[in-house]
């Protein structure tokens, strides 16, 4: 395995570790079956990557896509805990502060009555810093206030007292 596929093997183990926490509890070994069972799942997009290295970008968004679902589904069989996975690059407009505020409310309200909840947001670092446009300081700046303003809307709109997890992906 090359320095490069190695590192992203190795990212890719610490960002199922830190996604499954709860399930894991840290032991990498479980992680990396974990890991291992999302990429068997995704073996023919995998191929394809090894034949166009151009395809990695592609293989990355289903992996996260892949984990995402599969933390849904195990949040879901967990009794007073909520789940919640908003994606910035659902439609163009998602990461923009109105719609943004609008898809998470939706979301937080779903998780009023849990005592517990689990917030995963994906894509969007990819909707304000495009990796094919170079990141300039206004965009760099969008970026980090987005992320603030999500984690704020979070805090302000939870409940007292639930147990938030907020995952950005």
């Amino acid at each position: 395995m090359n320095a490069p596929a190695a590192r992203d093997e190795l990212r890719r183990l610490h960002f199922v570790n830190a996604l499954f926490a709860r399930l894991t509890g840290d032991d990498l070994y479980l992680a990396g079956q974990i890991r291992d069972a999302i990429a068997f799942s995704l073996a023919e997009l995998a191929e394809q990557t090894r034949v166009h290295p151009e395809f990695a970008a592609r293989y990355d968004a289903a992996f996260n896509a892949a984990a995402a679902g599969l933390l849904e589904k195990f949040f879901a069989g967990q009794p007073g805990h909520g789940f919640f996975h908003w994606d910035a690059l659902s439609t163009l407009s998602s990461a923009t502060p109105l719609f943004a505020r609008a898809e998470l409310m939706a979301g937080l309200k779903r998780l009023a009555p849990c005592a517990e909840a689990t917030v995963l947001v994906t894509n969007l670092r990819a909707a304000l810093l495009p990796p094919e446009q170079r990141e300039t300081t206004r965009r760099r700046r969008d970026y980090e206030e987005a992320l603030a303003y999500v984690q704020d809307l979070a805090a302000a709109r939870i409940r007292p007292g639930v147990e938030l997890r907020l995952l950005f992906l």
